[in-house]
């Protein structure tokens, strides 16, 4: 059978078959293991950079399968920490948390992109939802102040996370945040403390994080709309109708019973004017006759090509102002990329240039002959 006369006596000798004994040899990386843990968790699990650090910081070069066979045991523990949390719950008025979502929806006939704004009050969690056409700041702004009429009443403290609409830096090391300035602004006309949740930690907010689900599934999921105003008023349907009389997989009773617990602890809103009443903004003209507002396009006199002129946004009305006069006045645009162009501005705006007399022709010289002739040197 050509086997080695050593292994049939260690056959023989222990009676029976005998089970394989992988060698023991010495790892490279032998002695690091606390090394290892430290900085596999630090990274999240991946394997390749603890292999650099290694090379770099300890100076052994090893390849990432090693790497990855030595790291094996500390899988498990990174996955724990990752699904670990800790409920927070908080007081009544304390805190609500807000988030954005999106979905595709049928809206007469055609799937439209609608941006959903969620609110959830955090101890009743009692939710608030409405609908946009896009993200940007000014739909973040009046999303809040609509929950706040919704409710009515404002929290304590806002938590949000680190969308770029609020947020300008969030230092994952320091935990620093550096909030947007005209946010910050919103902050203080509300008198309400704005907290950012951990980067890539949504679960910090999950309250809000499962309402934007539970709005997608369960109100918009299997719809279809004849308009956009159906839409909404759908959406205030199901807030009033269902989202508000379930009970509450957590706190065991209806977040609109729990509500009535917790509106008397909310700050009122009455007396406070919009933040978004007013908007004032500087914008230059250009090549076009134009101005952009919030990616959408508004036409003003041709002859302020390039010139710097002064928009007001109030009450939905777009006005351009150029040195202290209007001269230009449209509805605001709902959507993005859209166009308000009057014809006038690039057709009228200034008066047509006064017309030159011409003087009628005539057969009779200006000059007489002998004057040219004088001048070249001589005449026929």
């Amino acid at each position: 059978m050509g086997i080695a006369r050593n292994t049939v006596r260690r056959y023989l000798n222990a009676g029976g078959p005998v089970p394989y004994r992988q060698p023991q040899r010495d790892s490279v990386l032998g002695g690091h293991e606390a090394w290892l843990r430290e900085r596999f968790l630090q990274h999240r699990g991946n394997c390749d950079v603890v292999r650099q650090q290694l090379s770099k910081e300890l100076g052994i070069d090893t390849s990432l399968r090693t790497v990855e066979r030595a790291c094996r045991g500390f899988r498990q523990e990174l996955e724990a920490s990752r699904r670990a949390t800790i409920r927070f719950e908080t007081a009544p008025g304390e805190q609500m948390q807000i988030d954005f979502g999106q979905t595709r929806v049928l809206i007469g006939g055609e799937p439209v992109r609608v941006f959903l704004f969620v609110a959830t009050l955090g101890y009743s969690r009692r939710g608030f939802a409405c609908a946009f056409r896009h993200e940007r700041q000014s739909a973040w702004f009046a999303g809040i102040e609509a929950a706040f009429a919704h409710f009515g009443g404002r929290s304590q403290t806002l938590l949000i996370d680190n969308a770029k609409a609020l947020v300008d830096k969030h230092d994952t090391q320091t935990r620093q945040v550096r909030l947007n300035s005209r946010f910050e602004a919103f902050c203080r006309h509300w008198d309400i403390v704005a907290r950012a949740c951990a980067p890539f930690r949504a679960r910090t907010k999950g309250k809000t994080e499962n309402g934007v689900g539970y709005v997608k599934k369960n109100a918009i999921a299997g719809h279809a709309f004849e308009s956009w105003a159906a839409m909404e008023a759908h959406l205030a349907r199901w807030q009033r109708e269902v989202a508000d009389v379930r009970i509450h997989g957590t706190t065991g009773v209806t977040p609109a019973e729990r509500f009535d617990l917790e509106r008397d602890h909310l700050r009122p809103v009455d007396g406070i004017a919009p933040f978004l009443q007013v908007r004032e903004l500087v914008r230059r003209v250009n090549s076009e006759g134009c101005i952009e507002l919030d990616t959408n396009a508004y036409s003003v006199p041709w002859r302020l090509i390039g010139e710097t002129v002064t928009v007001i946004v109030s009450a939905d009305t777009v006005v351009v102002e150029y040195a202290g006069e209007e001269v230009a006045r449209h509805a605001e645009l709902s959507g993005s990329r859209g166009r308000s162009i009057e014809r006038r501005h690039l057709l009228g705006g200034s008066p047509p240039p006064a017309e030159i007399e011409t003087p009628p022709p005539t057969d009779a010289l200006l000059r007489p002959l002998a004057e040219y002739e004088a001048l070249v040197g001589g005449g026929w």
